[in-house]
């Protein structure tokens, strides 16, 4: 990960007067309804042989596990087990993600760490199999859980943290707009490793331009008719930094 992309960037000064306090909402298990995705709250019955199927059964599919606490799995019966924990936790609250050109569940997402009094969430248990990869759809997927949080509920914080190792998860911060805050050494015991942990976040200050951004991107204007967008969000995004640095 470049440090350019990673210096120090100005932001509201620690003990400055709360202008507009957190609505205290928290998430409900809905379905979020995006031009390209709809995100569905996660049933093992629905959703399992499709999940399945998009994390396993190519080295490429399978690679997706390798910085996640958890899978691949040996059987569509043994992922089943663990989406039915997935279904009933309130904290994360897990998606399934479903693209609308092909119509099955690709991946999956979650809200997490959720204090709605302060006004904080986390959007983690991010997977997408290698159909959903690099797509429109994907980037919209996500883009549907930081709106909701911070456009609909009036969350002040929306977090991302990731291995500090995995360097896409690092890439899609930057290019969702957000913003390093520093690496938390020592952090998780991971697969039997340990796992420092890098820690991003978006405040609600920033979110109007970010949304913007994500907005502009996704159009249908800045898409051609093969599928392929015109311009580069990550670009978009390191042009407000710098300009926020000046």
């Amino acid at each position: 990960m470049s440090d350019d992309l990673e210096r120090p960037y100005p932001r509201p000064l620690s003990g400055a007067k709360v202008s507009r306090l957190p609505s205290g909402l928290m998430p409900a298990r809905c379905p979020l309804q995006g031009h390209t995705v709809a995100l569905e709250p996660i049933d093992p019955q629905r959703h399992g042989a499709e999940v399945f199927a998009a994390g396993h059964g190519s080295p490429e599919a399978e690679d997706i596990w390798t910085y996640l606490a958890y899978g691949p799995w040996p059987s569509l019966e043994a992922m089943t087990t663990w989406l039915q924990g997935c279904a009933a936790s309130h904290d994360p609250i897990f998606f399934a993600i479903r693209p609308k050109d092909s119509g099955k569940a690709s991946g999956m997402c979650s809200y997490l760490n959720i204090e709605a009094g302060n006004g904080s969430i986390e959007i983690g248990h991010i997977w997408f199999g290698p159909q959903l990869k690099r797509t429109r759809a994907a980037t919209e997927a996500l883009f549907l859980l930081l709106d909701h949080a911070m456009s609909d509920l009036g969350y002040r914080r929306m977090e991302w943290k990731c291995n500090a190792l995995n360097g896409r998860s690092r890439h899609a911060a930057h290019r969702l707009g957000f913003r390093f805050e520093g690496i938390f050494y020592n952090h998780i015991v991971f697969k039997g490793r340990n796992r420092d942990t890098a820690w991003f976040s978006i405040l609600d200050n920033e979110w109007p331009e970010v949304r913007d951004i994500l907005e502009t991107w996704l159009s249908d204007d800045n898409f051609a008719d093969d599928g392929s967008a015109k311009t580069s969000l990550h670009e978009a995004m390191q042009v407000r930094t710098d300009h926020k640095r000046e």
